[in-house]
């Protein structure tokens, strides 16, 4: 079954190994016969911050209207980037905080502490790269990046099931570690999972 993918690359420079993962999904993915939009953040134009949190309805900026068009038009979305101080980096928040507004992602219930999720019949798959080996990130630091993703950003908004590829540890890799991972990463994007 064909499935439309939005591949949201959040890494600054074109030449990472989160590139290269990517670019081989997204590949791997229209070979299969996916419909695929690759978006590289570090690319586009936007304010990062959102400087009147919900007070205010900030307008978005061209590039961000074109991403809310390709998540609102995907079934599958899927995350690259790599694992800063445990966590996504700052441009993927800052693009997140900007585009998972209100209205848009979700919508509070008058009256309720519950809320409407409004990105719900969508799929994803997380794929982070990290220094540190992934077992320890989970053991040791209990997925603190991988918590608050998931939880409380794309399951807040009806994406689910989150899946997740945890890649590591990247300093130490050799190519045929690094050739491995690539293999593994075709083979998500042909099933388009």
């Amino acid at each position: 079954m064909s499935r439309s993918i939005l591949i949201l690359l959040a890494h600054p420079l074109p030449d990472s190994l989160c590139a290269a993962l990517a670019h081989t999904y997204a590949d791997s993915a229209m070979r299969a016969g996916h419909q695929v939009t690759l978006l590289e953040l570090a690319t586009l134009q936007f304010d990062p911050l959102l400087r009147h949190a919900y007070r205010q309805r900030q307008p978005l900026e061209p590039d961000l209207e074109r991403a809310a068009q390709a998540l609102q038009a995907c079934d599958h979305l899927v995350l690259v980037y790599p694992t800063w101080w445990g966590a996504m980096p700052a441009l993927l928040k800052g693009f997140l905080d900007r585009l998972l507004l209100p209205g848009f992602a979700f919508r509070y219930r008058r009256d309720s502490v519950w809320w409407d999720r409004l990105l719900a019949g969508r799929s994803a798959r997380v794929i982070t790269t990290m220094d540190t080996p992934p077992w320890y990130y989970r053991w040791r630091y209990s997925d603190p990046g991988i918590a608050q993703l998931r939880r409380t950003v794309l399951q807040f908004c009806g994406i689910a099931p989150v899946r997740v590829t945890r890649l590591g540890p990247v300093r130490s890799s050799s190519p045929a570690r690094r050739q491995r991972w690539l293999q593994a990463i075709a083979r998500l994007g042909a099933a388009g999972h």
